[in-house]
């Protein structure tokens, strides 16, 4: 019986061993090919051991040639060669160019252009599945960048090498033809578009300007690049409140003055909004026109000796709106001021559209937005409060030329920020220097509460706290002469996370004003002081304990449990000596009944 089945052994061993071995075969019935480009022969053709065959890369197609010693090429060069670029010279990697004078290019190039050679189909099965080969096509053996060994057979497909047949076209099948095999085009069919029925949020709004019967839209300058540059094409957003500054510059302000529209009050309100889009269809009616309304008459610009008055430097819409209804109500603030003729002069110009619901009362609204219900959202202004005066933390903002601005930056939470101006000193006597100093550093009125949460009400005086601060003393110590002046204020935030851990709510559990001062001599003032202004959020938010895991069973044993043991023991050393091996295992077995209890 042995000796059986050691034969037996040795006859699948051997049956392996041919199987393994790589020969030239056919592909067997119900074998799945799969399509694969492969890289030509070598010159001598043939097919290839599998440690020399390798696959082509995808997008570099090989010519193929067949099997044995042949030397001539299957397929002959194409008569149009797309990638002869160059008359006279042999170009790199194509190898339909007969400049090149080469029967085999494959042997010079890394691979072929695609389109200089023909296209080839090949299928390709796992070359230890084949026994033997009776394909009349080209085969060959390689091994692909896996290290798989496959078995493969080239298919004379002609129809890859040429395309379909051209279609005749003419004016019946053009259209069909176009519409069939086109896509998108630059230029749109020319349907006219009804307009909406209503504005949706984001839409542009649209305007009407009767004295030209031009409709436009209602635009919202923004600035760009570096220098903030202003730009008019930005258009505002219906029920989008938005805020934006940019600056302007004049090389020539007195021709400018009163030329420029952007200087001139009355561009900001010379024309009407249409309620709803589909206004657009009926013009001439004002059912659905809504005249801007003035909240304070301007003046216009005028140019008085080397100062320009009257120019705009902020522009407030307020919009009301009724839903689907549309715009129902439209007023606008133009803040002015006057700027002095100077080569090179600059102009900022804040622009503001806010929009509200509309028949909603003025005294109702409150101080500002919230900045979250009830915990604060990141980027929402740090709410603080004067007297009753709820507003906005802020921070300094230069003009285009670095000095100081009215306008100031405001603070957003949990944001870190910094800022800095150059202020250009007016006063001489140290206290009211001070005084001036401390209120460009914190802005007017001085913050002296800040909101705990993101909706703190002005009236309710328990959701604000203090903010500490400790003022530079008016003199310096060493220097009876010298003024200690502030020149950097840092405003630290301490805050954190309360409640639920699923839905986490920010609040503020301190703030303070920390100054940097510095001495200046009596001499020194009326020149220029560099001023600094930052905010940095503390998070001292404390996460609770992790919960403690399963409680384990604490199974315990009788205090004489081991008094068997014991005296089994204390019997002699000889005894003892020969019971250590069953009492040993005795306990083993104890221990591991225990054990599979406890599981």
């Amino acid at each position: 019986m042995f000796p059986q089945q050691l034969r037996l052994l040795s006859a699948v061993v051997l049956m392996l061993f041919e199987a393994a071995r790589p020969q030239a075969s056919s592909s067997p019935t119900g074998a799945l090919p799969t399509s694969s480009v492969l890289e030509p022969l070598p010159p001598d053709g043939g097919t290839q051991p599998s440690s020399v065959g390798t696959a082509a890369l995808p997008g570099r197609p090989g010519t193929p040639s067949a099997p044995g010693n042949k030397t001539t090429d299957p397929f002959p060069a194409l008569p149009i060669c797309v990638c002869d670029l160059t008359p006279g010279t042999c170009d790199l990697n194509c190898c339909c160019d007969k400049d090149c004078d080469l029967l085999h290019p494959r042997t010079v190039f890394s691979f072929c252009l695609p389109g200089s050679v023909r296209s080839s189909s090949w299928v390709c099965v796992d070359n230890s599945l084949i026994f033997r080969s009776n394909s009349p096509f080209p085969s060959r053996v390689f091994t692909d960048s896996n290290g798989i060994t496959q078995f493969c057979v080239h298919v004379n497909n002609s129809k890859l090498n040429y395309f379909q047949k051209l279609q005749t076209v003419n004016a019946t099948n053009f259209q069909a033809l176009a519409a069939e095999f086109g896509g998108q085009s630059f230029t749109s069919v020319s349907q006219t578009q009804p307009p909406l029925p209503f504005y949706r949020a984001g839409d542009p709004i649209l305007t009407y300007y009767p004295n030209w019967s031009l409709i436009s839209l209602l635009r919202q300058p923004v600035g760009v690049g570096a220098g903030g540059l202003c730009v008019e094409s930005n258009p505002a957003g219906f029920l989008e409140n938005q805020r934006t500054t940019c600056t302007r510059f004049f090389k020539n302000l007195a021709d400018s003055c009163t030329s420029d529209p952007a200087l001139d009050a009355a561009s900001y309100s010379n024309f009407t909004v249409l309620k709803v889009p589909r206004g657009m269809t009926d013009l001439q009616s004002m059912k659905f026109q809504v005249p801007v309304i003035l909240a304070s008459q301007p003046s216009p610009p005028l140019l008085a000796g080397n100062i320009c008055q009257n120019i705009v430097s902020q522009v407030i819409y307020e919009i009301e709106t009724n839903g689907t209804f549309g715009i129902q109500k439209v007023s606008v603030s133009i803040g002015q001021t006057n700027l002095s003729i100077e080569p090179s002069v600059s102009l900022q110009q804040d622009f503001i559209i806010h929009f509200r619901a509309f028949h909603q009362s003025t005294a109702a609204l409150p101080a500002g937005p919230r900045s979250g219900n009830p915990g604060y959202i990141i980027g929402k202004p740090l709410l603080v409060l004067t007297g009753d005066l709820g507003h906005s933390m802020t921070l300094l903002q230069s003009q285009g030329n670095g000095i100081c601005s009215a306008k100031r930056h405001a603070v957003q939470f949990g944001v870190n920020m910094m800022s800095g101006c150059t202020l250009r000193l007016k006063e001489v006597n140290c206290s009211l220097l001070q005084k001036e100093i401390y209120q460009t550093l914190h802005g007017r009125p001085r913050p002296e509460q800040v909101g705990v949460f993101g909706n703190a009400d002005p009236a309710q005086k328990g959701g604000w706290t203090r903010i500490l601060s400790k003022n530079c003393s008016v003199s310096a110590r060493n220097c009876p002469s010298c003024c200690s002046i502030p020149v950097s204020l840092e405003i630290q935030v301490l805050w954190a996370y309360v409640g639920l851990q699923s839905n986490p709510q920010a609040h503020v559990a301190g703030a303070r004003f920390l100054y940097q001062c510095k001495s200046m001599q009596d001499h020194q003032q009326g020149t220029e002081v560099s001023l600094t202004t930052l905010v940095n959020f503390v998070d001292i938010t404390q996460k609770p304990e992790p919960p403690r895991d399963q409680p384990r069973t604490d199974w315990k044993l009788p205090f004489d449990f081991f008094f068997p043991f014991k005296v089994v023991f204390s019997r002699g050393a000889n005894l003892q000596r020969d019971l250590v091996s069953p009492s040993l295992i005795l306990c083993l077995l104890l221990l591991g009944a225990l054990n599979s209890q406890t599981k």
